[in-house]
């Protein structure tokens, strides 16, 4: 619902604001707002402010500002939100990372969250304990608490059972105006009923005029045996009777409405260790409803029913079982999961679905099954939906998901009328999938907003949508992804009037300025679903199947620094906009921001390729506009660029000489001076020059390949030993406690280990391109990769003998640069596979600290890492919410911001009675050295230190 309101009311709320939140928290310049605001819904608002808010306190101060100036407001957590409820065209507040608080109490069996926490690392947290949260959304690797208990949203084997509503034991809430409620503390209870008896009369009213009407309270009660979140939880109003827990509960899927939901304290469920899932694929939709029926009878977890449609969706994907193919689109399929506390109890559990199901016809089937891999393949089936209409789909199109819920006895005649609809308005490629044992369905289609028809097309579908499940069917519009913007307007017609007036008496009673999140759930505007329609112009192609959901974003490195992999996908579509609209002015203003905060700052690691749905690498489009910048450059940029590819051991002497005269000058002049001096002479450059840090590493005076003669000769056993040119020209940082180059320690492990080495000729002259890679140098970049491959495949005769390389982003690029059959790995990759036999481990008995590199987790090799380093000592520290430590090559020294914020975390981290840590990267060894305190270095050297020859 817009809320017209003069700039100057805005400037002046953001000086108010300002008198408590740090200016760079208060966020006004446009572009930003435009990027910060986007969520995962095919809508769009554009903020006038968006907060980022460190603590409960400047929440409540916010909340009181924007009241006093009448401002509407929004609360927004990871803006996962399908339906448009975490946009804003007033005020958005949203949380740094201090929101990540929780606490494990009676042994698991509730924990305590702050909203910033992500879903799945709430389960991480509970593991040990064989406990989960009840809610399993299937965005949980990237949605957050609070906008988990706000939604109500659940899951494949959430069900309605184990959801938030269900689940949740207190939380600390605060209301409109600014009122703090704890509901797990007497005292605080006590001071709020005190201070708003009104209000608790309300409630209590509210409940009693429920009960007072035996026809309403069994349609409620009707309502919520299937999953239901459209409008408030009036179901509250039913199952209690005390105010607090009516208000507790009423906050659940509330969508920020109500009010802020700043901690949560769940119940939580077991965690069975014993899982088994299977496939089975029935003739006919009406077939496999029958089957969900006796399914729901049985000790299942989950059941997700599959259309034909759908699953020739992902027919083609690899290792889809071959089936898939040959089934027409009347075949629907059931995956099913069980749960067991033992293996016997899982496999007496299968045998009975199994012999249950004995008199249904079952076309194909995968049968049940514990094997790890099989079941990702089965599971993937059921995840590879979504993406896969969204890969498909025309430019300028969005991807719509939508979910209801049928009574379960109507789920066959539903699907079947929901395909008619599809038929009827040439959807043709809507697929159904969804979570068969409460009825509840997903349906996908694809949908462009750019015509007035195509407009009158969606609204029409969803009146017959709207009139088909909550009029004939007398289902939920929405199950589980919130009401929002898209399905308020038809809130009365699912609940009817009185059921609506109930939920008007809600918000007025509990907002009555209807400042918090307006037109969300109460909506007067009939058509409001039809307005404010996020544009999806054609960018690139690399980034044009975007949907803008925002998994990537908890991986990116520069997330809190400037922007993530979607909020930069947004900025570079509106400036593609504006640059085909012939905005000019407006385009180079955008153009410039887009520079520093998209460009500049992208570490282009590529893990966001990881968690996108549709696989797309928001780095690869951001070397690809380094590419067109460097083609902009001067010819004499141009011509140093290439004489250093053509000159790479020059190149490597005078960074081993720039190494050389830094330490000399720290000796001679002092830390403090020459940092003085290297970071002034870096401000008045306009940070053309690099930062200087004192965990910068002196220079290599190793010889290797004098050395590398005296290792043992061995026919059986030899390695091609390809240092990185860091690691030729880097040595150690002066208070590592081992002072020995990589180089001489990676002799020593393989000498230990009895292999021979061979070192590639003219070891100097080699670079994996990653130095050019990352500028978008595509030219040189291929250059110097294929000139390596040949002098590595002749060093191993031809493919014979295994190659390391000493970090893992140049083992990473080189693996996906050769054409050669060549076994190249990085050191923990190579320890696990050729080292670890071959020597004699005494483990330490010390904490130490492990980070993961980017190149390492899109290798997959966090868990080699993992074993490794637990195989040397007996504690190893992993730190939260580090991905990558933005480094990103070379950008640690010029754009030394990135590496900040990446690792702003990490301090923290470290225990008091840590004293190092270890990777497999020497140039992220500087920035996590420097922001750490304590020294990192290749974890080779912990596997030097605690292994002998046999």
């Amino acid at each position: 619902m817009a809320q017209t309101l003069s700039d100057g009311t805005y400037q002046q709320l953001a000086t108010r604001l300002a008198q408590k939140i740090a200016a760079e928290r208060i966020i006004t310049q446009q572009a930003k707002r435009l990027a910060y605001g986007t969520d995962a819904s095919f809508y769009r608002l554009i903020p006038n402010i968006v907060l980022q808010l460190k603590n409960l306190d400047e929440v409540i101060f916010a909340i009181h500002c924007c009241g006093e100036f009448a401002v509407h407001c929004t609360f927004r957590a990871a803006g996962t939100s399908l339906s448009g409820q975490a946009l804003s065209d007033s005020v958005l507040i949203t949380l740094t990372d201090d929101w990540r608080g929780h606490e494990i109490l009676d042994e698991g069996r509730k924990i305590v969250l702050q909203p910033g926490v992500i879903g799945a690392d709430a389960n991480k947290y509970l593991a040990p304990y064989q406990r989960k949260i009840g809610p399993d959304p299937a965005s949980i690797n990237t949605c957050k608490i609070g906008g988990i208990a706000a939604n109500n949203a659940s899951g494949m084997c959430c069900g309605t059972a184990h959801n938030s509503y269900k689940t949740v034991a207190s939380m600390k809430l605060v209301l409109s105006d600014g009122t703090y409620l704890d509901t797990g503390s007497k005292q605080s209870v006590s001071e709020f009923i005190a201070r708003k008896p009104e209000l608790i009369k309300e409630i209590q009213a509210l409940c009693d005029s429920v009960k007072d009407n035996p026809q309403l309270a069994n349609k409620i009660k009707h309502k919520y045996r299937l999953k239901n979140t459209t409008g408030y939880a009036l179901n509250a109003l039913v199952d209690y009777q005390n105010p607090i827990d009516v208000l507790q509960h009423l906050m659940i899927g509330s969508e920020g409405t109500l009010g802020f939901i700043a901690e949560i304290t769940y119940n939580t469920v077991i965690e069975h260790a014993h899982k088994a899932s299977a496939l089975l694929v029935f003739s006919t939709i009406e077939e496999a409803s029958l089957a969900v029926t006796e399914l729901s009878k049985l000790p299942v977890a989950a059941v997700e029913l599959m259309d034909g449609r759908a699953l020739r969706s992902v027919a083609d994907n690899a290792g889809m079982p071959t089936f898939i193919q040959t089934l027409d689109n009347d075949a629907t399929a059931l995956l099913i999961e069980s749960h067991g506390s033992t293996q016997q109890e899982l496999n007496a559990q299968c045998d009975t679905v199994m012999q249950t199901l004995c008199d249904y016809t079952i076309i194909q089937s995968v049968p049940f099954t514990s094997d790890s891999t099989t079941v990702a393949t089965l599971w993937g089936i059921r995840k590879g939906m979504f993406p896969a209409v969204g890969a498909v789909r025309e430019v300028g199109t969005t991807v719509i998901i939508e979910d209801v819920a049928f009574p379960v006895e109507n789920l066959a005649n539903g699907i079947r009328d929901l395909q008619a609809l599809f038929d009827k308005y040439l959807y043709s490629e809507a697929i159904i999938f969804g979570h068969a044992l409460e009825g509840n369905l997903h349906f996908v289609f694809t949908q462009g907003f750019d015509k007035p028809s195509e407009i009158e097309r969606y609204g029409h579908f969803m009146d017959d949508v709207a009139e088909l499940v909550a009029v004939k069917y007398q289902g939920s519009l929405k199950a589980e992804h919130g009401t929002g913007r898209n399905m308020a307007p038809y809130v009365e017609l699912e609940w009817g009037q009185e059921g609506y007036a109930l939920m008007q008496q809600i918000k007025t009673l509990f907002d009555p300025q209807g400042l918090f999140n307006p037109g969300v759930i109460i909506n007067h505007n009939p058509h409001s679903h039809l307005e404010n329609l996020k544009p999806m112009p054609a960018a690139d192609a690399i980034i044009d199947r975007c949907i803008e959901c925002g998994f990537c974003e908890p991986v990116c490195p520069s997330r809190t620094l400037t922007l993530s992999p979607r909020q930069r996908i947004v900025l570079y579509r509106e400036l593609q906009r504006r640059k085909n609209a012939g905005e000019t002015a407006s385009y180079s203003e955008l153009e410039q921001t887009f520079n520093y905060q998209g460009v500049d700052t992208c570490a282009a690691t590529g893990l966001c390729a990881e968690r996108c749905p549709v696989g797309i690498n928001t780095g690869d489009l951001i070397k690809q506009l380094r590419t067109a910048k460097y083609q902009q450059l001067s010819p004499i940029v141009k011509w140093t660029a290439k004489w250093t590819a053509d000159h790479f051991a020059s190149t490597s002497k005078l960074a081993k000489t720039g190494l050389k005269i830094n330490q000399s000058a720290a000796k001679v002049l002092g830390e403090k001076t020459v940092a003085k001096v290297a970071n002034g002479l870096r401000s008045v450059s306009k940070d053309c020059t690099p930062i200087w840090l004192k965990e910068y590493p002196q220079a290599n005076h190793f010889d290797l390949q004098t050395e590398a003669l005296n290792s043992p000769h061995n026919d059986h056993k030899k390695v091609v030993y390809m240092p990185s040119c860091a690691s030729r020209n880097m040595g150690q940082q002066n208070d590592a406690p081992d002072q020995r180059p990589l180089t001489e320690v990676t002799l020593s492990l393989l000498n230990k280990a009895g292999f021979e080495v061979i070192i590639p000729q003219q070891l100097n002259e080699q670079c994996c391109g990653m130095p050019y890679d990352s500028k978008g140098i595509n030219d040189l970049a291929s250059n110097k990769a294929r000139q390596l491959e040949a002098v590595l495949w002749q060093a191993s005769e031809q493919g014979k003998y295994p190659v390391l390389m000493d970090t893992s982003p140049c083992a990473k690029r080189s693996i996906e640069q050769f054409s050669q059959p060549l076994e190249i790995l990085e050191p923990a990759g190579f320890a696990e596979r050729y080292l670890l036999d071959h020597l004699a481990i005494t483990p330490l008995d010390e904490p130490v600290m492990l980070h993961v590199t980017c190149s390492s987790r899109r290798m997959g090799l966090e868990p080699t890492l993992r074993t490794l380093a637990n195989a040397c000592t007996s504690k190893v520290i992993v730190p939260e919410h580090i991905q990558c430590c933005g480094w990103a090559g070379d950008k640690g020294f010029t754009t030394p911001e990135l590496n900040r914020a990446a690792v702003h975390s990490l301090k923290e981290q470290v225990p008091d009675q840590c004293r190092r840590g270890f990777s497999n990267s020497k140039t992220c060894e500087i920035g996590l050295s420097h922001h750490s305190g304590v020294p990192y270095q290749s974890i080779l050297y912990l596997l030097d230190e605690v292994s002998s020859a046999p």
